[in-house]
């Protein structure tokens, strides 16, 4: 009995876990849809040699003339077909074309590979190699049968052209050429530094900004609500309006930061803050050389997006109890002990998490740096390289192979996080 009611009760389970499995197959058909088929497209992609005029199939084009058009029985029709494939590089294989003529034509000069049969033109052009052009000159002979339904009109039914090509983005042929090309490039190096240090960076100033931002509207006083709403602009206000402000502001002809700067002898000159690669700065007698436009779009970044820290980091100050602030007064404990031995442990988790979440959203970044330079004076990234070469240059396979190399620099920072990061989050 024992044996009969574990069964049954084993049948049951799996009937329920049958039933739950399809009730959750919309939810991984739209998570393969949306998530994961255009990651593997992309890894497809990036190994193959895709430009973006190979996403429309190569086709053969053939162009009608008629030289001699006939008035009455016993002229010549003559016609003439321009043929070439639309392709410089993709082969067309099996290439026929058929075109219906008037009635009772007797061919005079016909290409060999072509046939005239019931009035129908018939032509077996075997392959066309990439770039392939050739004209055939066709002529017939009318008859009183062609008139007989009045003047002939070779030109009234279109030739109709047929051909097998092999579509290079459904095709099994793989190259590693797209990522040889990225990574032998002379700016791919740069260019990743340049990405992970505006993510780094960006990054770390948008937590510290919410954390400084967090503790600042912790404590209750007069017009907090309004102090945590305007805290928010900055990140509820479209980018490519705060962008467009920015570089108003910053403007050396005409902005409002390089006006102050210069009037108050903080600035010798007027510097293009987006468009000048360096600026050579003296700290305390020490000159280095900064990276301006790169400082500058790290800058707005961190503004851009400290919001967002904020938002975790005042939820987590809140849930802090006050009995340990309490209990270190009556220690005796400074602020800044109080921060450092009590705060900061508190906020090591979300601080973990945070980093996470903004990395991984900054690495993908592409309208900040696109708005604010366009990817000049030393300020451009992975995806505004993968956007140069899949769209600027019309290279789809180095575009995808760059956008893979994003890939497993962000698995590689998410392996490391996950390995190395706070248990406590």
């Amino acid at each position: 009995m024992a044996v009969r009611r574990t069964a049954r009760h084993g049948t049951l389970g799996a009937r329920e876990a049958r039933l739950a499995y399809w009730m959750l197959a919309p939810t991984f058909l739209i998570v393969f849809a949306i998530v994961l088929f255009p990651v593997l497209m992309n890894f497809w992609l990036s190994l193959k040699p895709v430009t973006l005029g190979d996403l429309r199939a190569p086709t053969p084009v053939v162009n009608e003339r008629y030289p001699a058009t006939p008035a009455a029985p016993g002229d010549e029709l003559a016609i003439r077909l321009i043929m070439r494939n639309s392709s410089q590089s993709s082969t067309l294989r099996d290439v026929t074309l058929e075109k219906q003529l008037p009635a009772g034509l007797v061919p005079l000069e016909v290409d060999p590979r072509c046939s005239l049969q019931a009035a129908r033109l018939t032509c077996t052009l075997g392959t066309w190699p990439g770039g392939y052009r050739e004209t055939i000159d066709l002529r017939f002979l009318t008859t009183a049968e062609t008139f007989a339904q009045g003047v002939p009109q070779a030109g009234a039914a279109a030739a109709v052209v047929r051909a097998r090509s092999e579509n290079v983005l459904t095709s099994f042929r793989f190259t590693l050429d797209n990522f040889r090309r990225v990574v032998a490039s002379a700016d791919f190096w740069p260019v990743l530094r340049v990405t992970l240090s505006y993510t780094f960076f960006s990054a770390v100033g948008s937590i510290l900004l919410g954390l400084f931002a967090a503790q600042l509207v912790n404590a209750d006083f007069r017009g907090q609500g309004f102090i945590r709403g305007m805290f928010l602009f900055p990140y509820v206000a479209p980018v490519i309006a705060v962008a467009f402000v920015w570089a108003f502001f910053l403007d050396p002809f005409s902005g409002t930061v390089n006006a102050l700067g210069v009037q108050h002898g903080l600035l010798a000159e007027p510097l293009n803050f987006l468009g000048q690669r360096t600026v050579v700065v003296d700290v305390l007698g020490a000159t280095f050389a900064l990276p301006l436009a790169l400082t500058t779009v790290i800058v707005f970044s961190a503004w851009n997006y400290f919001p967002f820290a904020f938002l975790f980091l005042l939820a987590r100050f809140q849930a802090i109890p006050t009995s340990m602030y309490e209990a270190a007064d009556v220690d005796g404990a400074s602020p800044m002990q109080k921060f450092w031995w009590i705060t900061l442990p508190q906020l090591t988790g979300i601080l973990a998490v945070l980093f996470l979440l903004r990395f991984m959203f900054l690495i993908n970044k592409f309208e900040d740096i696109f708005l604010l330079t366009g990817g000049a004076a030393g300020t451009k990234t992975l995806p505004i390289q993968i956007y140069d070469q899949a769209f600027a240059l019309a290279n789809i396979g180095t575009g995808a192979a760059v956008a893979v190399v994003l890939f497993l620099v962000l698995l590689l920072f998410m392996l490391a996080y996950f390995r190395y990061a706070p248990e406590d989050r």
